[in-house]
């Protein structure tokens, strides 16, 4: 039997608009009480939002304010600090 080529999840980064491996992204969450937080495992549960795992498509994403517009939503500003944490490979609490 010929091997079979295991798919590749892609998701769009909502700043650059770019398909690209899940792997390769950072997933944001608003969960049903609206609560927005970064979700580096990618499994928690709510409306998730995916920004590339590059420190200035974050700041990019700040400067244009892209997560609240795609919440629709006010955002604590700790977000982009999370973000930042989690692509240089830090934990976040």
């Amino acid at each position: 039997m010929p091997k079979k080529n295991k798919k590749i999840p892609l998701r769009k980064c909502i700043v650059t608009q770019e398909m690209q491996p899940k792997q390769s992204l950072v997933r944001v969450v608003r969960n049903k009480d609206g609560e927005i937080f970064v979700d580096p495992s990618g499994k928690k549960s709510g409306r998730g939002a995916y920004i590339s795992k590059d420190i200035s498509v974050v700041e990019q994403a700040e400067k244009t304010n892209a997560i609240e517009r795609h919440f629709q939503t006010k955002l604590d500003e700790n977000i982009y600090y999370q973000l930042k944490q989690v692509i240089e490979g830090k934990d976040i609490e």
